[in-house]
């Protein structure tokens, strides 16, 4: 570029500078602007201690991470709405406003930047809200806002009555993202309320949380294609094709959906309870929508699916009361004192603290045995989710000491062999090794065959 070009861009530059920067109006405006900012900052740090106790106070997470991201962008709000009376006000005087109009349009922005940063926990969502806003603040100080929505309607398709534009279709999935937000936020503080309540069970409890979220996600859905003016009438015969393609698809989802619903009805399965299905023992955490977590002794959680839980065979260790009879079987030398054995058993068992006074323990001659007198102790405990395996083992420790301070022993196996032929035997064995009737300790020799 050559000198004087240079010197004449320096010159227009100048003179718009001059005839537009430097005049009364623009002047005017950047002071209204200085005293919004100055105002709204002085404001700002009461704003935020007014807000901090009620938000504090508020018990569901959702709510108040909204309440969070509102609070942080009331500031620029309110800078926004002064900017606004002050256009208003110089519109009116019929000064020039297009200073507040930026300032305006850059707080704006600012304001969606911050709500959907402190809304949206996905840091790539963030950064593209942030960039719409960005964009549409500059499209607006650029005064391209109309010609771009031109340009975006004009790129449509018909599908048969229905004319879709690019414009329609952006317009839709905002308000269709928004709403489902707004649903969802909604359904969580309804299942707040919900499991706060003691008059409903945990069983309606969950299935009124889950009604509740279903319908407001379908309201969601059908308000936003309603708001952007498309005819759900349009859509009768091609959501019914898909719709038969869909359910064959997804039989096993929907299985799951209503098997769900019917759980919850017949309250044959509900949070809290312990259940034991296939070799899977734990206590039910969670009933969603397509499955029933279960979170066993270990800690591991096992995700069932619904259907699971109405087809196969389902032990609901709680499911009329919590009560639940534990049996441990052991055995007693023949020679010991039964009675005696039974009720040393019986004082045992009531010294371990799970196991409950009522009904009381008992002690049971259940067999005799091979080795021993088989005995049976039955007694019962109201806390099955915190194991069975540990009060079982804490039950026969209490029986070991009590019998091993008594000097009544626990048998080894024991085998009685009958010698239908001895002299057999004595002869395969060489002269003087074995003396029938007496023992005789020997060195360790080779047996040679006779």
């Amino acid at each position: 570029m050559k000198t004087d070009d240079l010197h004449q861009v320096a010159y227009v530059v100048l003179a718009w500078f001059r005839s537009d920067v430097l005049v009364l109006a623009t002047l005017v405006q950047a002071a209204g602007a200085l005293l919004a900012a100055g105002a709204v900052r002085l404001m700002a740090p009461r704003l935020e201690r007014a807000a901090a106790g009620p938000i504090s106070r508020l018990h569901t997470a959702s709510v108040r991470r909204v309440m969070t991201a509102v609070a942080a962008s009331t500031p620029w709000l309110l800078l926004v709405l002064l900017i606004r009376f002050e256009e208003l006000v110089a519109a009116r005087e019929q000064v020039q406003d297009h200073l507040l109009r930026l300032v305006e349009s850059l707080a704006l922005a600012w304001v969606i930047i911050r709500l959907g940063t402190g809304l949206v926990r996905n840091p790539r969502l963030s950064r593209v809200i942030a960039a719409v806003a960005w964009t549409i603040a500059a499209l607006n100080l650029a005064g391209l806002i109309g010609p771009t929505a031109d340009v975006l309607g004009a790129m449509a398709v018909t599908v048969g009555t229905l004319r879709i534009s690019m414009l329609l279709l952006l317009k839709g999935v905002a308000l269709l993202v928004a709403l489902l937000w707004l649903a969802n936020l909604v359904s969580n503080v309804i299942e707040g309320r919900l499991n706060g309540s003691r008059d409903l069970t945990p069983a309606m409890q969950v299935l009124a949380a889950k009604l509740s979220r279903a319908g407001l996600l379908t309201l969601a859905v059908v308000f936003a294609l309603s708001a952007v003016g498309i005819d759900l009438t349009a859509f009768a015969v091609f959501t019914g094709a898909i719709g038969v393609g869909i359910g064959f698809g997804l039989q096993k989802v929907i299985s799951n959906l209503i098997s769900g619903v019917i759980l919850l009805l017949d309250r044959s399965i509900k949070p809290g309870d312990v259940i034991e299905i296939e070799g899977t023992y734990g206590w039910i955490t969670k009933l969603n929508a397509r499955f029933v977590s279960v979170v066993t002794r270990d800690g591991t959680e096992y995700l069932i699916p619904n259907e699971d839980l109405i087809t196969q065979r389902v032990i609901n260790w709680s499911y009329s009361n919590d009560l639940v009879r534990l049996r441990v079987a052991f055995g007693i030398a023949y020679d010991a004192d039964v009675r005696k054995a039974i009720g040393l058993a019986v004082e045992a068992v009531s010294r371990v603290e799970r196991v409950l006074p009522t009904p009381e323990p008992v002690c049971l001659l259940a067999g005799f045995g091979d080795s021993s007198v088989d005995l049976e102790l039955r007694f019962w405990i109201k806390d099955p989710r915190n194991g069975t395996a540990n009060v079982e083992s804490d039950v026969r420790l209490q029986v070991w000491d009590a019998y091993h301070a008594a000097g009544i022993e626990f048998p080894f196996p024991q085998r009685d062999v009958t010698l239908k032929n001895p002299e057999l035997l004595a002869k395969v064995l060489r002269p003087g090794e074995v003396s029938f009737g007496e023992a005789k300790r020997s060195e360790p020799h080779d047996v040679a065959a006779p």
